[in-house]
């Protein structure tokens, strides 16, 4: 059996999302119950030069919408990086799973062989293929940004567990 750069990666993001999703929603209903201003969680960082919260959300976000649109050879959407609040930051994922969902698999043709270039302000990173750039980047940086938003809402006490982590398993 081959696996299709759209089986391995619309589906995986979307999930990540959604979990994070979840998580998000956990780190809201922590602050309510137990009357945290919102905004303490949302800029926790578990170290100061570290990201908030926030914007490790953020980040996640543009990892997932620049990888289905770099695999895809388009331009990926920009969003505004304005949210401050929980209900903003999870519509700003819902609209990247839309995004992400919007792609069909013909959309990925050629990206297997297609080298991959990131451009940065002081380095670009080139990768030799779609899959290289899906392995040795995207994804680990996704879930890397995840788990730090994850790992920052747990450490400031709210209850979640590797199960919302890993989402729904079917």
């Amino acid at each position: 059996m081959s696996l299709s750069i759209h089986e391995a990666v619309v589906p995986v993001l979307v999930r990540a999302l959604q979990s994070l999703t979840a998580v998000l929603e956990k780190g809201r209903l922590h602050a309510e119950s137990e009357k945290i201003e919102p905004s303490v969680l949302l800029g926790a960082r578990l170290y100061p030069d570290m990201f908030p919260f926030s914007r490790q959300v953020q980040v996640v976000s543009d990892n997932c919408k620049g990888l289905v649109s770099r695999l895809a050879a388009v331009e990926p959407p920009k969003y505004a990086d304005t949210e401050t609040t929980f209900a903003e930051l999870k519509e700003r994922l819902e609209k990247t799973v839309k995004y992400v969902q919007s792609f069909q698999p013909g959309q990925f043709e050629g990206a297997d062989k297609r080298v991959v270039e990131l451009k940065f302000p002081n380095a670009t990173l080139s990768f030799k293929s779609g899959w290289d750039y899906l392995f040795a980047f995207a994804l680990p940086n996704m879930y890397f940004h995840s788990a730090t938003a994850y790992d920052i809402l747990r450490h400031s006490g709210v209850k979640l567990t590797k199960p919302d982590f890993l989402g729904k398993i079917n």
